[in-house]
């Protein structure tokens, strides 16, 4: 049974915000008498994530996705609540737990400007307690597995997004970790360094069992890698559970456009007692409930003449688009 590797219990997190008044009156007496007002981002929540999962965390900006991420890591202390990651307390930054975690920000890079990776790569081992023959080993087989060679021998500043961006997972996963966060790791990619990168998450899960902690607002991300989702509305969740779910919960109906043979065979389709969504000429559109796809395909098929016949569902990004304005889905 997979136990839990992450459990947050009842977790606020509050700034001191200043407060000015605009023009120069205004910041002068801001200077003098500074104002300040309590602004609550995270209001108590709750969730547990399992070892070897990996989930999504979805949310419009400023939801609070990525200081939920920066309380797991430690990096910012709660303000109400409790939080274990991998029975650690994370904002008291042991060793012992900081070896057990990497964080990866789409927006923000650890490699030396000027240097070739290797050496960075060779830095970080060093740092972790890894000796150069383990730390050789490993270069080696997380390079296989992100298609990178030569790029690991080109200083930083010379290799485009996309390289950088391997190279920065390599030296964040040089440790081994047990649990990754991952904040817009996709942030800027073109399409098919974007799909490298979730192909190699997903083999990287599947052989290391890590568990994966991801924020994104490209939806390909999430579909591809989460079977899990947590949604955040102005610092609370809103759903947590199966993206499928969610998905047929959001879209309950799929259209079936069909393409008949002759005029005829439409009127008899509008005849049978389908929903119809509008005809033209020999095609038809009808909607069909989710859970009546198969049996209403298998009536189509058996009692009328039809040519070809297409099912589709709103895209994702619009679907999505929903989830990031409801407040409880």
């Amino acid at each position: 049974m997979e136990k839990n590797i992450i459990n947050v219990k009842n977790l606020s997190k509050s700034f001191e915000v200043s407060s000015k008044e605009p023009g120069l009156k205004g910041t002068i007496k801001h200077f003098f008498k500074r104002q300040t007002k309590s602004l609550k981002v995270i209001k108590d929540i709750s969730f547990e994530i399992k070892e070897g999962e990996i989930v999504g965390f979805l949310g419009a900006n400023g939801a609070g996705k990525t200081t939920i991420l920066k309380m797991l890591c430690g990096l910012i202390y709660p303000s109400e609540g409790s939080i274990l990651v991998s029975g650690y307390s994370p904002f008291r930054r042991k060793d012992n737990f900081l070896k057990k975690i990497t964080l990866i920000m789409g927006q923000k890079q650890q490699l030396i400007w000027d240097l070739p990776p290797i050496e960075s790569f060779y830095l970080n081992a060093s740092i972790y307690e890894v000796d150069k023959f383990e730390a050789k080993r490993r270069i080696k087989t997380l390079s296989e597995m992100l298609e990178i060679d030569d790029e690991l021998y080109i200083p930083v500043r010379k290799l485009s997004l996309g390289q950088r961006m391997k190279t920065e997972l390599l030296a964040s996963l040089i440790h081994e970790p047990d649990i990754l966060f991952l904040d817009e790791p996709t942030l800027g990619l073109d399409i098919n360094a974007q799909r490298n990168l979730r192909k190699f998450l997903q083999k990287y899960n599947k052989e290391t069992n890590a568990t994966i902690c991801l924020t994104s607002h490209y939806m390909k991300d999430i579909t591809s890698l989460c079977r899990r989702v947590i949604c955040v509305h102005n610092g609370s969740i809103s759903y947590d559970g199966q993206l499928d779910h969610l998905l047929n919960k959001l879209t309950p109906v799929k259209e079936i456009l069909i393409v008949c043979s002759t005029e005829e065979d439409v009127n008899k389709i509008e005849n049978y007692g389908f929903t119809i969504k509008n005809k033209i000429k020999n095609e038809i559109t009808i909607k069909v409930e989710n859970t009546a796809i198969t049996s209403s395909l298998r009536t189509i098929l058996n009692n009328f003449d039809i040519e070809d016949l297409y099912i589709s569902e709103p895209p994702i990004d619009e679907i999505i688009g929903k989830i990031l304005i409801k407040k409880k889905l």
